[in-house]
């Protein structure tokens, strides 16, 4: 550990990004129904003020990929801490309703970038034996800010009238450390070498966020990079016949990450609860629970994923899908709600160890050097492109649909989901990031 001391300190700093992000997005479930009280919004308009932040955050993820082209991955991640931070003090102190969605649209911003520039920079400096764990400690610090927000807005929740105002405020504090933290971030060896050739900076971060390599091994990806970075043939345009499959494959894993219901559930957690017969309070207890069961099986999927690989666990998390939405539709179906909490964990606990665990490592490993930082845009634009979506009409479809209708829809898109799987997804586990572009050309 102690030779591993940078490597390890750099990915767990960009990963904070993930809190911040965790934290921002899920924050809003213990405030939706006190704002839609206090400023009389209509179902629609509600949806779109709960959804505000995703949208955001589509843009961000949209956006994304010119600021860690251009500017580098440190300095981008620099920014992200500042927008959450503005996000944060904004929408705590925000009187009405307009400037309070445009304070939450910041907040999404810097949750939309941060999913492409924190994956792609750790998945960058990481050796290829721990780029799954190390990466995947994005998605676990994501988890983690679920369950503290979770946890916060249950303690919180009773201190007054501007509870609210307490529970969205609190996030400035740690988007300020993460910003500080920031500053003493290495720039990515591989953005260093392609983007600004600057061969001997790109060296010398190799050598710090490689230890355990020996000089010669060092030396050899050192010049794998420098020919990905020269290869005449490849233009820097991401829509190309070339990368047709990682395109595919990004927006898929993208794409059914939110078709499963996974945001509607932890956005709308304390709502679905109600649904199932539990009171306001125990409602929010039970999605304190959600966030606990999130973090330990996000633990279990990060242990995994360097030892079973990205396909097995995507295999896993489907299987446990169907199961627990399976079941969860049943009960709706048939009036016996009670176990409907425990269904919820069974979902939560799939989703952890399985596409939670697996979608920003898997993306951030797919793509070329060149067209890396565009490649995790797209993917996760479509991630936040459908969750805005979901979230926008959820509330909506709760009136419409009665709840087994709802979650057969996310049953039967989990079903399409493992034979996609099985059909058209690679195994990552272990693969350098030079050779996995000559695999996926090929």
């Amino acid at each position: 550990m102690g030779k591993q001391y940078f490597l390890y300190k750099s990915a767990v700093v960009a990963s904070l990004a993930g809190f911040l992000f965790g934290f921002d997005t899920v924050v809003i479930s213990g405030v939706e129904q006190t704002i839609q009280k206090l400023w009389g919004l209509n179902s629609m308009l509600h949806g779109l003020v709960i959804s505000m932040a995703l949208w955001g955050t589509v843009i961000g993820s949209l956006i994304g990929g010119w600021p860690t082209e251009y500017f580098g991955r440190k300095k981008t991640l620099l920014w992200v801490g500042l927008l959450y931070l503005v996000s944060a003090l904004g929408s705590a102190l925000t009187t009405e309703v307009y400037s309070f969605m445009i304070f939450r649209f910041i907040g999404g911003l810097g949750v939309g970038i941060s999913t492409v520039a924190a994956p792609m920079f750790i998945s960058e400096i990481a050796p290829p034996k721990y780029r799954g764990r190390l990466t995947g400690m994005f998605q676990f610090n994501i988890v983690f800010g679920i369950l503290i927000a979770f946890l916060s807005n249950s303690l919180l929740g009773d201190i007054g009238e501007n509870s609210w105002r307490w529970m969205l405020g609190v996030q400035a504090f740690p988007a300020f450390i993460f910003t500080l933290l920031c500053i003493g971030l290495p720039e990515s060896p591989r953005w260093l070498i392609v983007r600004k050739n600057n061969l001997n900076a790109g060296l010398a971060v190799l050598k710090k966020t490689s230890p355990s390599s020996s000089e010669e091994e060092v030396k050899l990806l050192y010049n794998q990079i420098i020919a990905s970075a020269n290869e005449k043939k490849q233009p820097r345009a991401l829509f190309t016949r070339r990368l047709l499959k990682p395109i595919l494959l990004a927006f898929f894993i993208a794409f059914f990450n939110q078709l499963s219901g996974i945001n509607a559930i932890l956005y709308f957690a304390p709502r679905i609860f109600q649904m199932a017969g539990l009171e306001s309070q125990a409602a929010l207890l039970q999605s304190v629970g959600l966030g606990i069961t999130n973090l330990i099986f996000t633990f279990v999927g990060l242990w995994l994923i360097d030892l079973l690989g990205r396909r097995k666990l995507l295999y896993i998390g489907s299987f446990g899908y169907i199961f627990s939405l399976g079941l969860t539709t049943w009960a709706f179906a048939s009036g016996n709600v009670g176990m409907v909490p425990l269904y919820i964990f069974a979902f939560i606990s799939s989703h952890a160890i399985g596409q939670g665990a697996v979608i920003w490592v898997f993306i951030s490993e797919i793509f070329p050097n060149r067209q890396r930082a565009f490649g995790q845009s797209l993917g996760s634009f479509t991630h936040w492109l459908f969750a805005a979506l979901i979230t926008l009409v959820f509330p909506l479809m709760t009136e419409v649909f009665k709840p087994e209708v709802i979650f057969g829809l996310f049953l039967g898109m989990m079903v399409l989901q493992l034979l996609w799987v099985f059909l058209f997804v690679p195994e990552t586990k272990g693969v350098p990031l030079e050779e996995m572009e000559d695999r996926m050309k090929n």
